[in-house]
């Protein structure tokens, strides 16, 4: 399995007995939107839903940190999502919350056959494809609980590639709130961005049906903002949603030498000790 599959991919794979199809769509407050209402209202057939905003560290007082793998694994065997899985996630929010739970599952708490539906709901919708309704609940699966944290930068150690440099900084955040022309909407952030960074808003990734661009146009968008593709990476966003986009497309581009930077400029902003910049980068 691929780790970009295409919705004739999934409807020709669907009913295999190890296929998991999972909605990971989740929605800022500004949205207005219910993901869970969403999915109970209509889904693609199977799926059950990951619910991404109660998957987080609940004493972390940064917004979407990561949970503990014994959390994670714990809701994955609720799911009925197992060690042998091939798990396709899709999503029907602005923010391309699936590739979210791809780095989640993928890049730390070492799933192995995990896919992003290109295109996510919004495709199989538009082609006409079958839609169901209310609950799916599937039988409890083992998933073994392990994370790697070679995949997590915290700000310390952000600050610490300030000073050496090894990793470099993409932030996926758009053009106005990067160069700090546009306010932040969370209470106390500072503007701007973390020194140093290349901006790759995540919206420049996707073609206009929401599907991922082709090799040569995502390696042309990272280009363009300056990004040697054979360096490692850092990637940041607002709370670590729109920074995983930044990565898959990366993965997509063979580029595995990423890291997400977590806690983002939710964490970084608010503190006023760490350095910020303004304007382009």
């Amino acid at each position: 399995m691929d780790s970009l599959v295409s919705t004739e991919w999934l409807a020709h794979e669907m009913g295999a007995s190890d296929l998991r199809i999972v909605d990971a769509s989740y929605h800022l407050p500004d949205a207005a939107r219910d993901a869970r209402a969403d999915y109970e209202a209509g889904h693609i057939p199977g799926a059950v839903f990951l619910n991404l905003a109660e998957l987080v560290d609940p004493a972390s007082p940064i917004d979407n940190t990561l949970p503990s793998a014994e959390k994670f694994a714990s809701r994955m065997q609720e799911l009925g999502l197992g060690d042998g899985s091939r798990i396709v996630l899709y999503d029907d929010s602005a923010i391309r919350t699936s590739a979210r739970a791809w780095y989640m599952l993928r890049q730390v708490f070492g799933a192995h056959h995990v896919a992003v539906l290109d295109g996510g709901l919004a495709k199989w919708r538009a082609e006409g494809r079958t839609i169901e309704n209310g609950r799916n609940a599937l039988r409890a699966r083992h998933f073994t609980a392990w994370s790697d944290a070679k995949r997590l930068r915290t700000k310390d150690d952000v600050l610490a590639n300030l000073r050496h440099g090894e990793e470099q900084l993409v932030d996926a955040r758009g053009t106005p709130r990067f160069t700090g022309e546009e306010q932040e909407s969370r209470p106390g952030l500072a503007s701007g961005h973390i020194p140093g960074s290349r901006n790759v808003p995540y919206k420049a990734l996707f073609n206009a049906d929401g599907t991922y661009k082709d090799k040569a146009a995502l390696t042309a968008v990272f280009e363009e903002a300056g990004v040697d593709l054979d360096r490692p990476i850092i990637a940041t966003c607002g709370s670590g949603m729109t920074a995983c986009a930044v990565a898959f497309a990366l993965h997509l581009l063979g580029r595995d030498k990423v890291s997400l930077y977590d806690g983002s400029w939710s964490e970084w902003g608010a503190d006023p000790a760490t350095p910020k910049a303004t304007g382009p980068a």
